[in-house]
């Protein structure tokens, strides 16, 4: 099939489409995840490009915003290849509750919390097993080799379990009744974990900086779909391409991937490797604590959050101290800068800063000098001076920004 692209004349019918399909909740919502989940699997692979009827963009866009799959199951793999220095377990201490689980100590939070829990699919391959029954019947299962960990929403009841730690987490959702009473006491707000989740923040970039077209067809976990590809029109981003699977019948994306401008493998792709549009078994969402297993209520993880130690809490007033976060350009380019109110990162500043230094890379120019800490996707300046330019730009772009803002 022919790219179909988009021009300058449908740039407000690609936003409006988009701002439509931005309303639609997946299913497959996960509640309380937060974990970012990029990932990277072979793209597309499937027994040959079928043959579909033609369609825009416009066309394709309005066909994910109209779609309203409620019912599936199935099977998501995701990856990540960020390009971070492998820090040998330190993230995940330095994360909310690292540390707890099996072994841990009473005051180090639970394993089974998902806000602590989910991190790890901050890197490394992982699969997930997904399943939805209308808006408020969600269950998604990280499998591993010898464990599972499951995220179960079922009505207004929230449930996660770690049976690696024989550890269960427990909530209300109360999404419901916060909307009725105009309050924001909810469960945690979903990140994006499954490919229409994904597509759905991809699409709020549609705008005049990104070129949209239709490039072909795929056959993702054995059904067709058409093939989205968005584009930064702008030099300086480090995103490639976005390209999106769109399930050819429903509308729902099966399959989300980001290649970096850099090339080389993905660094975003997440997609159905199985999946079922019947409705799931209601014993899918039924969950009971097993015997034994330690069960940690969400007041209780609240109230212990409070009681961390001061040093977490004098670095959260600290972050808060940051001052007048700003942006710079727009579109792909858009840069973030915000005054940390201190030094940067000194040489001198000892065993830490140093550690800290060599993960970066020293640079100079008019705004002084500083060093960038680079990803695949995210590069970060912290100049000597305490100033900070973040975004999904290159290095010689945060460092043209810094030059600018003196």
């Amino acid at each position: 099939m022919a790219p179909y692209e988009s021009d300058d004349n449908t740039n407000e019918e690609l936003r409006t489409g988009r701002r439509k399909a931005a309303r639609y909740v997946v299913p497959v919502a996960v509640v309380g995840l937060a974990a970012a989940t990029i990932g990277l699997v072979p793209a597309f692979a499937g027994s040959g490009d079928p043959d579909l009827p033609e369609i825009t963009a416009e066309q394709l866009i309005e066909k994910i915003a109209a779609s309203d799959v409620q019912q599936l199951s199935g099977t998501v793999k995701v990856s990540t290849n960020l390009g971070l220095p492998d820090l040998g377990g330190l993230e995940s201490s330095l994360a909310p509750g690292g540390g707890g689980g099996a072994g841990g100590s009473e005051d180090e939070g639970s394993s089974a919390d998902p806000s602590t829990k989910l991190m790890e699919l901050a890197s490394g391959t992982h699969t997930l097993r997904v399943a939805a029954d209308g808006p408020d019947k969600h269950k998604v299962s990280l499998l591993d080799d010898a464990a599972e960990y499951s995220l179960i929403h079922n009505g207004d009841e929230v449930w996660a379990y770690d049976s690696a730690s024989n550890e269960a987490f427990h909530m209300k959702d109360a999404s419901g009744a916060a909307e009725d009473k105009g309050k924001e006491e909810e469960a945690p707000k979903d990140v994006p974990t499954t490919p229409k989740e994904m597509a759905d923040e991809a699409l709020k970039a549609v705008d005049d900086t990104t070129s949209v077209k239709v490039d072909g067809t795929a056959q993702v976990a054995g059904r067709d779909a058409y093939r989205l590809v968005i584009k930064p029109k702008q030099s300086g981003s480090t995103v490639g391409q976005i390209t999106i699977a769109v399930d050819s019948k429903t509308g729902m994306p099966l399959k989300f991937t980001l290649t970096p401008a850099s090339g080389g493998a993905a660094v975003v792709d997440a997609g159905f490797t199985k999946v079922d549009f019947s409705k799931p078994d209601a014993s899918t969402f039924d969950f009971s604590p097993p015997k034994g297993a330690k069960v940690t209520e969400g007041d209780e993880a609240k109230a212990e959050e409070q009681a961390r130690p001061k040093a977490e809490e004098d670095l959260g007033q600290g972050l808060e101290g940051f001052e007048g976060l700003k942006t710079i350009g727009e579109g792909w380019t858009t840069i973030a800068r915000f005054d940390t109110g201190g030094e940067g990162i000194p040489s001198e500043a000892g065993a830490a800063g140093g550690f800290l230094d060599s993960l970066g890379t020293k640079v100079s120019g008019k705004f002084g000098s500083g060093t960038v800490f680079s990803t695949r996707l995210v590069n970060a300046l912290i100049t000597d001076d305490g100033q900070v330019y973040a975004g999904a730009v290159t290095k010689d772009a945060l460092v043209k920004a810094a030059n600018a803002a003196k």
